[in-house]
């Protein structure tokens, strides 16, 4: 896969969100993390018949207040102590386990992942009943990120709510559960004897998923609460974004020339132009054999040559947001990844640009790099907010003369994005336009499209595959 790398513009100063380090929100964020751990402790170690004794030890304590007017406090006093003996049970109900988990290499956001754990029974008794989930990497922001990372919207809550940064933690929390395993069932274990459980993974974030360890359950002899054995195995699963399905799409521009055709396109172009006499090399077609310098060196020879026209495509993907997450900007990504998809089934090398901490252009195409690779660079990219919109600018520019067309994946359509738009066509480059705008966003004017409102498309939240399938 080519790279190119080129260093952006200095940071702005002040661009990024500044950090809200009040004394208010610095103490609510220890009560936020331990409740959230609570909450998460007790939803998981209580089963269904738990459940339903803690709600009525509470409703028989309430009826039975008055020990004259009812007998429900006798009730009340049976289900506590076998809520207690419960609870206590849990502590002989441990198991030693030992867990290999088998992971595929890739995942793609919304699409269920099968993969496998084995279990190794380490006793001499046998163990039945057991279930077996995952323990993610901890979902919890950390402090600089709660009180770095503001909620989209925020500034439209009302005073209150955006002094305790509750929504903005709930907000952090959802961002950072990138993916649910349920939990299943496993076999019962032989003594010293193992067992393959099976388990699907939804993975609701791209990125990088990170497995810490494996939990095996089991329940205390009332069926009232479960303990978990936590088995350390670290291993983490690349998310890919979401893809669309796209029809084939009528990608603008021609075939273009390319210095050095042959060590970017290897293959994908349209005419052969020669280049030099070199040594023979296993593999080499015997119609390259030059037969009179052969005959001169006493050592075969062959004739170079290089591919020079073929259809280059660039894919603009616009990080510029002043937020750190956000959905439009989500739902770029998996645009910008269809639309690799489809150019990829084209046979039509692509490189991929944007934004980060630097400039960064990846070509993509038979020979040069696989779709796999873009996609798994799709998969970290994250928004620019320390940089100026025309970095971007600056680095398609470089790239200009050699490319066939630019598909361009927008977050917003504002003045500089339309002057960029304006000035691409200005040079001839031959440009298709996706704006993502959130749900109720009015609509928009193509402006610099005006011309070819075919090839502008307004793509809303909710509405994005419906509107991608009619292209």
């Amino acid at each position: 896969m080519s790279v190119t790398s080129t260093v952006a513009a200095p940071a702005l100063p002040g661009a990024a969100v500044p950090a809200r380090s009040t004394w208010l929100l610095r103490r609510l964020y220890g009560s936020y993390r331990y409740s959230s751990a609570f909450t998460w402790w007790w939803r998981r170690r209580f089963t269904k018949g738990g459940w339903l004794v803690f709600f009525s030890i509470f409703a028989t304590g309430l009826m039975g207040a008055d020990t004259n007017l009812s007998l429900a406090y006798q009730a009340f006093v049976f289900l506590s102590l076998l809520f207690i003996a419960a609870l206590a049970g849990t502590q002989f109900s441990r198991v030693r386990v030992e867990a290999e988990r088998t992971l595929p290499r890739f995942g793609s956001v919304g699409l269920p992942v099968n993969y496998q754990v084995t279990l190794h029974n380490r006793t001499a008794k046998p163990q039945a009943g057991l279930t077996v989930t995952e323990d993610l990497a901890d979902p919890r922001p950390s402090l600089d990120q709660f009180l770095a990372t503001p909620e989209p919207g925020e500034e439209r809550r009302n005073f209150y709510d955006r002094g305790n940064g509750y929504y903005r933690w709930a907000w952090l929390l959802s961002q950072n559960i990138r993916g649910k395993v349920n939990e299943a069932p496993c076999p019962d274990l032989p003594p010293k004897g193992s067992a393959d459980v099976t388990l699907t993974l939804i993975p609701k974030r791209r990125g990088v998923l990170r497995f810490d360890c494996v939990a095996v359950g089991c329940q205390d002899p009332f069926g009232l609460f479960r303990t978990f054995v936590r088995v350390p195995h670290p291993q983490s699963l690349l998310v890919l974004p979401k893809r669309y399905f796209l029809p084939p799409l009528d990608l603008p521009g021609q075939l273009k020339y390319q210095h050095g055709g042959v060590s970017l396109a290897a293959g994908v172009g349209e005419s052969e132009e020669f280049v030099s006499l070199r040594d023979y090399r296993p593999g080499d077609a015997l119609r390259h054999i030059h037969w009179p310098s052969w005959a001169k060196t006493g050592r075969p020879i062959v004739k170079e040559f290089q591919d020079e026209f073929f259809t280059r495509h660039a894919l603009i993907l616009d990080t510029f947001l002043p937020v750190a997450a956000s959905e439009v900007f989500e739902e770029a990504v998996s645009v910008a990844a269809s639309l690799a998809c489809s150019v990829q089934a084209q046979e039509s090398l692509l490189d991929l640009m944007f934004v980060g901490p630097e400039a960064y252009c990846f070509t993509m195409g038979r020979g040069v790099g696989h779709l796999e690779q873009l996609l798994e660079i799709l998969a970290s990219v994250q928004t620019c907010r320390d940089r100026q919109f025309n970095s971007l600018l600056r680095l398609v520019l470089r790239h200009a003369g050699e490319l066939s067309g630019c598909l361009c994946v927008f977050v917003a359509w504002d003045e500089q994005r339309r002057e960029f738009v304006r000035h691409l066509k200005e040079m001839g480059v031959p440009l298709m336009v996706f704006v993502i705008t959130e749900a109720g966003a009015p609509r928009l004017e193509p402006g610099p499209m005006l011309a070819e409102p075919e090839r502008f498309r307004q793509l809303k939240l909710g509405t994005i595959e419906v509107e991608l399938a009619k292209l």
